[in-house]
């Protein structure tokens, strides 16, 4: 999955919580995320010292796909969405969902759903 593919998929979805997403598709939708609140800090920046409207409404918008991704990269493991909450657990639940997030996709159908393509053009 290239990077246009992953940022399109991230938003084709952003409400879908159920099927898989890849490791690419996770970790290019994370790549977008990163640079779009990169540009709307500097943005705001520029504006201004206390100016932040630019980055929390960039922050809003990006959220729903970015758990949604999660989700997605979660089930592709063969995990529960639950295992999100892990993220309130400072350092060691942050360390575990990373872990998990590099792990290899299950390489046949489970629970969640058929494997996803990564061909270019194809939706996770």
């Amino acid at each position: 999955m290239t990077f246009p593919d992953a940022v399109k998929s991230g938003f084709d979805h952003y409400t879908k919580f159920d099927g898989r997403a890849s490791r690419p598709a996770y970790w290019w939708w994370g790549l977008f995320n990163f640079g779009c609140l990169v540009a709307a800090a500097v943005i705001d920046a520029a504006l201004g010292p206390n100016m932040k409207v630019l980055y929390v409404l960039t922050w809003l918008a990006l959220l729903l796909p970015a758990i949604s991704v999660a989700m997605r990269r979660l089930h592709d493991t063969g995990r529960s969405g639950a295992f999100l909450f892990l993220a309130f657990i400072p350092i060691i639940g942050w360390l575990i969902l990373l872990i998990f997030y590099l792990e290899k996709s299950d390489n046949a159908e489970n629970r969640f759903g058929p494997v996803p393509t990564t061909s270019p053009g194809a939706s996770p």
